[in-house]
């Protein structure tokens, strides 16, 4: 079933009658593709810059809940409740480090592939899908620490706290209480360091893992679509490998975490989950599809529809943009007479020919030379006009 259409194609398609400015020197050219991209693209920058320094005011701000945390001693001194009463050891890989890491990383990996794909609008889609994918990770986890937070297992270490102060510092009621009168807040702590306790009373969930898995599943979904890993082909074993190194470092990066004793096994796994929910759905916003591989590597634009029914039919010629891989026909470059599927009045040879009458065989559409080329028309028509970049390209 293809995907619902949320815009009228046909009006899209009549109201888009824009002047392009395609005459003049290349800095002409230049100045006013800048000024069409900021026209489109400039309500995103905008409320990326509104949701990061939310996040980031959020963040900074003072620790809303008052949460009991339980001192005790037995005979022997021991600390009854251990589990939050791990040496401070400091960071492994600081929080400002590990959103560095994060975003740097993929955007070079993003930048470098570009020397093969020279696509200008996936790059724009894979990076500003990016740091949607991050900065609506960093808010709702910026939210969730601020409003609900949580102990760290190094938070007694931190607060170094002494129960006689329970007396004089009691403005909560809170201390001295619960079952055996166990149960006290950061006013009998002795650390004067403010900002210290707030960072040993926000570990729910964790910033590390959510940045972490937000960026490199960001960049695994964006891989996967370029190799083509999962398709209609067997894909080498090494791009396999290859793909699985960003699910690698976004798990090293979170469970680091667990060796310096900065967060629960449970802060982690929520971070995680947060990171992982927020590149999906930057990746849906950015591209044509998450899983689908025949339309997986195809950047969206904001100024235009995506007809998914025409591409069905197109697919050979949608299939040679914005990809890595060269296998199958995979992102190969044909004249346009081979792109219509004939050449000088016969069908057409090679890989695709190939994969016509392997479609034949087996009932498959995928992959099949489209039908309208077939009976002899014009792959320029309005109905596919939003394909064709007028050089002799079919695009998207």
């Amino acid at each position: 079933m293809l995907p619902f259409h949320r815009r009228d194609l046909s009006r899209e398609r009549a109201t888009r009658e824009k002047p392009t400015h395609t005459e003049g020197s290349l800095w002409k050219r230049l100045y006013w593709f800048v000024i069409d991209w900021i026209k489109i693209s400039w309500r995103d920058v905008l409320t990326m810059a509104i949701l990061g320094a939310a996040a980031l005011g959020i963040y900074s701000a003072p620790y809303a809940g008052t949460r009991n945390f339980p001192i005790t001693f037995t005979e022997s001194g021991d600390i009854v409740y251990p589990e939050f009463a791990y040496p401070n050891r400091g960071w492994i890989i600081s929080p400002s480090l590990s959103g560095v890491i994060s975003a740097v990383i993929p955007i070079c990996i993003i930048l470098l592939a570009q020397l093969r794909i020279r696509s200008f609008w996936d790059c724009n889609n894979a990076i500003l899908g990016l740091l949607y994918s991050l900065i609506l990770g960093a808010l709702f986890q910026a939210i969730l620490k601020t409003l609900i937070g949580g102990f760290r297992p190094i938070f007694l270490d931190v607060c170094q706290p002494d129960i006689s102060l329970a007396r004089t510092h009691n403005a909560t009621g809170l201390n001295g209480v619960g079952f055996h009168q166990i149960m006290f807040t950061t006013e009998v702590c002795t650390n004067p360091d403010k900002q210290a306790l707030k960072n040993a009373m926000t570990s729910f969930p964790s910033g590390h893992s959510t940045s972490a898995f937000a960026g490199y599943v960001f960049l695994f979904l964006w891989m996967n679509a370029k190799l083509k890993v999962w398709a209609n082909f067997r894909a080498s074993f090494y791009w396999l490998a290859l793909l699985l190194a960003p699910i690698l470092g976004a798990t090293l990066m979170a469970a680091c975490l667990t060796v310096d004793q900065a967060h629960n096994w449970y802060d982690i796994v929520a971070g995680s989950a947060i990171g992982t929910a927020t590149a999906f759905m930057a990746y849906r916003v950015c591209y044509a599809a998450v899983w689908d591989w025949r339309y997986n590597h195809i950047p969206l634009r904001r100024d235009r529809v995506f007809d998914y029914a025409a591409a069905a039919a197109l697919t050979p010629e949608v299939m040679e943009r914005a990809l890595w891989v060269r296998k199958l026909g995979w992102g190969r470059k044909r004249r346009v007479g081979r792109r219509a599927g004939v050449v000088r009045g016969k069908e057409r040879v090679g890989s695709n020919a190939s994969s016509a009458a392997n479609a034949r065989t087996n009932g498959s559409t995928g992959m099949e030379v489209p039908q309208a080329a077939a009976r002899g028309q014009d792959l320029r028509h309005p109905d596919y006009a939003h394909h064709y970049d007028g050089r002799g390209s079919y695009m998207v």
